[in-house]
């Protein structure tokens, strides 16, 4: 009897149970591993109410204690969190499967291959996301030539992949997505050179037919699907460091339901511009500014490029500590002192480039429906078979959003 669906299924379920799924999720995924979880986030949205404010009926005066106590109150507002969704699928061909029956290593390599990859296709997306705008912008295009990019900033390289299809618009988060040539296809990247940022697709990226005709350089760049095709677009990824500690004061647009200008600090986090400072100054300086709000930022994220910077101008002075997330997941930091106490400076390929985000680490959460990445089988089935082609997918996912109820304790820090 061949190896059906139905047999393979248990064979699935052992082998990618939910905590394999977890290690390969948080593996090499710093902030995603060590950032505090809320897997039941059920229902139509999620209120996160956040004091900003107490009354001001206070006053060396009774009459003016008394008369400020009548007119004033605590000033509250509540962030309203939605989910969005992220969905990753493996594709095996039928024949493949097949071939394997009777050679259960060769068969479980096969499809291992396969599910593998879309689980870390998936993690590495959402560990992109925690640190950007919600917008899903990936890179921006330093300049064309042909059939290549060449990225603004080489470290977002490791945000791309082959076989990525891509689109693009002038801005991030404020304006439609260019039109697309007459084919109606997105640019799919062929190659990827990893040190000098330059992305490789089959037609010239300005091609009338098969390319972007107006892409140009500046533009953000996104994977087709991932940004809404709009002059005001929703944010369709989850709302990361980027959005909840912007690095410049945000507009009075509603931002889950809040108008972050009433306090722009203590509802959207503070800034500190640390590009003249050398790097250890702007992080102790990015962190005064935590405790002068009552804040205590323990952890601090940044690329390698600026953690190898970190660890030089430190020298012998330098102090390590390891952070174990569980038995397999374990990441490398560095200790500074801030005023309200040591903060473990940890290393991240998801980081922005000249990036560096302090927090206080309990007050952040990923509020997710269930598992953060989990195997879509609402029908018990993890196993499909593919409803017009001879094979079958595994289908990943995940319904989250992150949240933060006291943004003021959190800085985001320009080196």
């Amino acid at each position: 009897m061949a190896l059906d669906m139905t047999s393979f299924d248990a064979a699935l379920k052992e082998h990618y149970n939910d905590q394999r799924v977890i290690n390969m999720v948080y593996k090499n995924n710093p902030l995603l591993a060590l950032i505090p979880k809320f897997e039941d986030f059920g229902g139509r949205n999620y209120r996160l109410p956040l004091i900003y404010g107490n009354p001001q009926g206070r006053s060396a005066s009774f009459v003016r204690a008394q008369t400020r106590g009548g007119l004033t109150a605590s000033k509250i507002e509540d962030f309203v969190l939605t989910r969005v969704k992220n969905y990753s699928i493996a594709t095996i061909d039928n024949e493949t499967l097949e071939a394997s029956k009777g050679n259960a290593n060769a068969f479980m390599e096969a499809a291992t291959i396969e599910i593998d990859g879309a689980i870390n296709s998936i993690s590495r997306d959402f560990a992109i996301d925690m640190y950007r705008s919600g917008f899903g912008d990936k890179g921006v295009i330093g300049s064309i030539s042909g059939a290549t990019i060449v990225l603004a900033t080489v470290d977002d390289v490791t945000n791309f992949e082959v076989g990525q299809e891509l689109v693009s618009s002038t801005t991030q988060g404020s304006a439609a997505l260019r039109a697309l040539g007459s084919s109606t296809n997105g640019l799919i990247i062929t190659g990827v050179n990893r040190s000098t940022g330059v992305l490789t697709f089959g037609y010239n990226v300005t091609d009338a037919t098969n390319g972007i005709p107006a892409a140009a350089a500046g533009d953000y760049i996104f994977v087709r699907g991932d940004r809404e095709d709009s002059a005001t677009p929703g944010r369709l990824k989850i709302s990361g460091m980027e959005s909840w500690v912007p690095s410049s004061t945000p507009a009075s647009t509603s931002f889950f339901s809040v108008d972050r200008t009433l306090d722009p600090t203590r509802l959207a986090g503070q800034r500190f511009d640390g590009t003249a400072l050398p790097i250890e100054e702007a992080l102790i300086d990015g962190a005064t500014l935590a405790a002068r709000e009552g804040g205590h930022p323990d952890h601090c994220f940044m690329n390698y490029s600026k953690y190898a910077s970190l660890e030089k101008a430190l020298g012998s002075k330098v102090q390590y500590i390891d952070l174990k997330v569980d038995a397999q997941v374990m990441f490398r930091s560095i200790i500074i002192q801030g005023p309200n106490g040591p903060i473990k400076i940890i290393p991240d390929q998801n980081c922005p480039a000249g990036r560096a985000f302090m927090l206080q680490l309990d007050t952040w959460k990923v509020y997710s429906l269930g598992k953060m990445v989990r195997v879509l089988d609402t029908d018990g089935l993890q196993m499909l078979r593919q409803s017009s082609a001879d094979g079958v997918e595994v289908r990943y996912g995940g319904y989250l959003q992150i949240g933060c109820n006291a943004p003021g304790f959190n800085v985001n820090v320009q080196l």
